[in-house]
């Protein structure tokens, strides 16, 4: 068998369990939030002030290091599962 059909048949990832999906969840929910606050920053700064810097660089805070999280937990489930599949 060549090496690429090889390659397209041999999963490329773990499958996802249920702490993996949650997360991947609260992580797109965390993103879809930071973008509305990017957006819609102008008006919150008019209703909140100067609470609205704080909040929003907070957010963005949590976004990444979420994101690190994620990524580092999904990363380790990959690499277990493709070590499993050799």
């Amino acid at each position: 068998m060549p090496l690429w059909l090889d390659l397209l048949r041999t999963p490329m990832a773990a499958p996802e369990t249920r702490s993996l999906r949650r997360m991947r969840f609260v992580w797109q929910l965390l993103c879809l939030a930071s973008a509305g606050v990017v957006g819609f920053f102008v008006p919150l700064h008019h209703q909140f002030g100067q609470a609205a810097p704080v909040g929003a660089a907070i957010l963005l805070a949590m976004t990444a290091a979420y994101t690190c999280l994620y990524l580092a937990l999904k990363h380790r489930a990959d690499t277990d599962f493709l070590e499993r599949a050799w």
